[in-house]
């Protein structure tokens, strides 16, 4: 086991879906997998291994922000041998064409974080998707009727900011949505050699504020970005 999963070794998939929130990574192991187990418990981040459609794959949650999901996924790729890293999270719309429920596929991901620029100060190393990933995950959502939205992100250190006034222009420059994690997860992935995709359905607007969602609905309810997101994961 590593410092923070409880996991014996066999216990997780090579393939997993990774939401913010444990208690979304129990809604879809109760929800879409068939026998799942649960793996992990420690600091009540929960995370379950089953079957789905046939194919093992594993479901835990991150915690908020990337200092928490910088550890479970490189605890998951280094420790746990996982191969494939979906993030199924929320995130807020920068732009008033992209509407609450709507699916965001990050493309890439820029950051505030220092995260990144501590172990590269000279450049602006970019964080970018998986491309076999994002491929699939589109047409599936597509397929499906989905609305999606494919391009790039913010991935803020800090929710509560002062930076409303900018964020907003980033998303005059294109920028979909912003979010807490996807850059992050695209670091390690990128460190590690493996595959990586962040895809966030839209829960609140900093546009079009009237459209936000309750905590009970972000937890529950975005069963479309669940179900694209394992079906990227199975499909070759």
């Amino acid at each position: 086991m590593s410092i923070h999963i409880e996991a014996k070794q066999g216990e997780i998939a090579d393939k997993i879906l990774l939401p913010g929130d444990p208690l979304r990574a129990k809604f879809i192991a109760e929800n879409f997998l068939e026998d799942a187990v649960c793996f992990n418990n420690v600091r009540g981040m929960l995370g379950y291994t089953g079957t789905y459609k046939g194919h093992r794959v594993s479901v835990m949650g991150t915690g908020m922000g990337m200092p928490s999901i910088s550890i479970y996924a490189r605890e998951l790729i280094v420790d746990y041998g996982v191969k494939t890293l979906i993030r199924v999270g929320t995130a807020g719309s920068l732009n008033k064409d992209i509407h609450v429920r709507e699916l965001v596929l990050a493309q890439a991901a820029a950051t505030n974080s220092n995260i990144i620029r501590n172990d590269f100060p000279e450049y602006d190393f970019p964080q970018i998707a998986d491309f076999s990933l994002l491929d699939k995950a589109y047409h599936i959502a597509e397929n499906m009727g989905v609305t999606t939205h494919v391009g790039s992100v913010l991935s803020s250190d800090v929710f509560y900011s002062n930076m409303f006034e900018r964020n907003l222009k980033l998303g005059e420059l294109g920028v979909k949505a912003v979010e807490m994690e996807a850059a992050a997860l695209y670091y390690m992935a990128a460190q590690h050699g493996v595959q990586a995709l962040a895809m966030m359905t839209i829960s609140d607007s900093l546009v079009n504020p009237d459209e936000d969602t309750t905590a009970e609905e972000r937890q529950n309810t975005f069963t479309d970005m669940m179900k694209v997101g394992l079906e990227t994961l199975i499909t070759e």
